[in-house]
């Protein structure tokens, strides 16, 4: 947020889950800086836990944001400028996070302690004394008690005794390649040097990125207008309630798209955690404008599914809501083509046929990307074309690498949904060998609490064997096939009596790996889940657990020990990592396994494996910020924009 400041409040942890005056929380802000916080706003009441009070408007000359400490509570100021005036308009949210509910968040201050587990035996990074071996937990008597220490061992057989309170400055030392680090000599000046000595050719990479910043900024995007009374009854609208993250996201979103730079927004969040909620106000707030949206995605069966909640959400609304995917024909096809050159069309889902270079719009104002990247390198050439038109908005659940480190290192705007919804339960992880008795029970489970299975087996050539072989077990059961091969009107109805419940049983492929959203869908069962990537194991396992009933997934793998040591390596990571929330962990664990390659090129790549990309991201993080300051100061156009 341009401007921003943060303060730590830790006297408001007394407020967390009572019902409290404004006033009370205003008269704990006199440590604040800006005291005409507490001028401006009005009282009110938090009436519950992990409730938001909404405050407005009120006037101040800088913009402000207020982070309290310990997930304590949370004041975000959604700013605008005035026309023709340099006051800014603030509109305060105050959010107060349930603190039994809410974990260790992923933070871009913090890139990867949080969200990535250490364990005995892992490489480590301490930012003071290098990259050493974590031994586990010891207990040293300090004064009058003992208290919990990490233990380092660095070359030699040293060892560094980290109190439990400066864990902040270890982090799981993550590379570039497979190798294993060099370990350094404690208390020697190696270390010092080479940190230093990437400190210094950062200042150059921290000079690029603040031109890409720059040029961004200077870029006239549209501004959207403040929220009207439709979008505030749309999204009161939402069946669910929303969580803590999810607000703040749409929040900061919003926020964006009222501002005059083009918004490029990475909304990061595990599957099923609400992300497409986020997009579609961001896509109802465009249409109040008169905007037009395109919502890309990677998969025929997704683009039907997002059309169905699109046009669901928005019945009750003058919004146009059309699809572009192969489920439709070329006559239908060439329709919506034309109706979205001609500005009838508000709304557009559609896979990768939407970057045809033969589609065009009457006025562009957001495009949607979901899962950006399972598209390929001419897609992603479009994309970067239309950046230059419209908002952008991104949503992924395990980011790639590169995507991460652009948001890491201020390139990208980002928002993190890590908190799941209310009553969502783990998903059930087994690994097991194929066994006819064992799928017979568990699809029969399934079908006695009236629920529904998917069944995935990702080679066409067999899949109809599979299906008879489902059929035999449980005769009982509907059963229909579906892949990418089918015609695509067959395809669309198999997959609509599935969403409707007519079938019990649906034998696939990967083509259900993205978004598929069916609460009654409990039960996952791959076969050769080890010819499948970490990410796409986790993908795929998103698919069930949508609801408030226990879900199972079963991933079928021969003998471990005809596997490959990659394949065991990620089939023990996916039962470690099936906890709520693990799309993160699942993200970096697939980058370790596979090694990301040459991610920033040449130079960058030494620079990572030499310190770990945590570290990297935090250095290179503090170069920005500290080049932004001698730069640029506060209240420059570059600043406000």
């Amino acid at each position: 947020m341009p401007g921003a400041i943060s303060q730590t409040f830790k006297s408001l942890e007394l407020f967390v889950g009572q019902t409290v005056s404004l006033d009370d929380v205003l008269n704990n802000l006199a440590a604040f800086r800006y005291r005409k916080v507490r001028k401006a706003i009005r009282s009110g009441d938090f009436s519950q836990r992990g409730g938001v009070l909404e405050v407005y408007p009120t006037k101040f000359d800088s913009p402000v944001r207020i982070d309290f400490d310990d997930d304590k509570i949370r004041a975000i100021a959604s700013v605008n400028i005035a026309t023709g005036t340099s006051i800014w308009q603030h509109k305060i949210v105050i959010i107060l996070p349930n603190k039994a509910e809410k974990k260790e968040v992923f933070s871009a201050d913090v890139p990867l302690n949080n969200f990535v587990n250490i364990q005995e035996g892992d490489y480590v990074v301490h930012n003071n004394h290098g990259i050493g071996r974590f031994l586990g937990i010891e207990h040293v008597d300090v004064g009058d008690a003992a208290k919990e220490h990490l233990v380092i061992e660095y070359k030699g057989g040293d060892k560094l005794f980290v109190p439990k309170h400066d864990i902040r400055l270890v982090q799981k030392y993550i590379g570039l390649s497979k190798r294993p680090p060099r370990l350094f000599k404690l208390g020697s000046k190696e270390w010092k040097r080479i940190r230093t000595q990437i400190q210094k050719r950062l200042q150059k990479i921290a000079s690029e990125l603040l031109h890409i910043q720059a040029v961004r900024a200077s870029l006239k995007g549209f501004s959207f207008s403040k929220d009207n009374d439709w979008q505030k009854e749309f999204e009161k609208g939402f069946p669910f309630k929303e969580t803590p993250d999810q607000l703040t996201s749409t929040l900061e979103m919003k926020f964006d798209m009222e501002s005059a730079r083009p918004m490029d927004r990475l909304l990061c969040g595990d599957v099923g955690y609400g992300k497409t909620e986020v997009a579609l106000r961001a896509a109802f707030k465009a249409v109040m404008d008169n905007k037009q949206v395109v919502v890309l995605v990677p998969t025929t069966i997704l683009a039907e599914q997002h059309y169905l909640n699109f046009s669901n959400r928005m019945k009750k609304y003058p919004v146009n809501v059309a699809m572009l995917s192969r489920f439709r024909t070329k006559q239908e096809q060439s329709a919506t083509i034309k109706e979205c050159c001609e500005g009838r069309v508000d709304i557009v889902i559609g896979t990768h046929r939407l970057l045809s270079k033969d589609i065009a719009f009457k006025d562009l104002g957001l495009i949607i990307i979901d899962e950006e990247q399972r598209f390929g390198v001419t897609a992603k050439e479009r994309l970067k074309h239309l950046r230059l038109l419209a908002d952008i908005l991104t949503l992924t659940a395990t980011p790639i690498p590169r995507t991460l480190y652009m948001a890491l290192s201020g390139s990208r705007d980002m928002s993190v949904i890590s908190t799941a919804p209310q009553n969502r339960t783990a998903v059930k992880t087994h690994v097991v060998e194929f066994d006819e008795d064992l799928i017979q029970e568990v699809i029969q489970r399934e079908l006695d609490r009236r629920g529904q299975v998917f069944f995935l087996h990702n080679r066409v050539e067999d899949i109809t064997v599979i299906a008879n072989t489902i059929h035999r077990l449980v005769p009982n059961a509907r059963v229909a096939t579906a892949h990418g091969q089918m015609p695509a009107k067959l395809l669309e109805e198999i997959m609509i009596k599935f969403l409707k419940g007519e079938i019990e049983v649906l034998v696939c492929t990967t083509i259900i790996g993205s978004g598929i959203d069916i609460p009654n869908a409990n039960t996952l069962i791959i076969n050769r889940a080890d010819h499948f990537g970490l990410a796409d194991l986790h993908q795929l396992r998103g698919r069930v657990g949508r609801s408030e009933k226990e879900a199972y997934a079963y991933f079928i793998v021969p003998p471990r020990k005809v596997l490959s040591d990659q394949a065991k390596a990620r089939i023990e990571a996916i039962e470690k990592y099936s906890e709520l929330g693990s799309g993160f962990q699942i993200a970096f664990e697939d980058m370790q396994l596979r090694g990301a390659g040459n991610l920033l090129g040449q130079e960058q790549h030494g620079y990572v494996s030499a310190i770990g990309f945590d570290l990297y991201c935090r250095l290179l993080k503090e170069s920005v910020e500290n080049l932004k300051k001698t730069k640029y100061k506060v209240g420059d156009d570059y600043e406000k924009n």
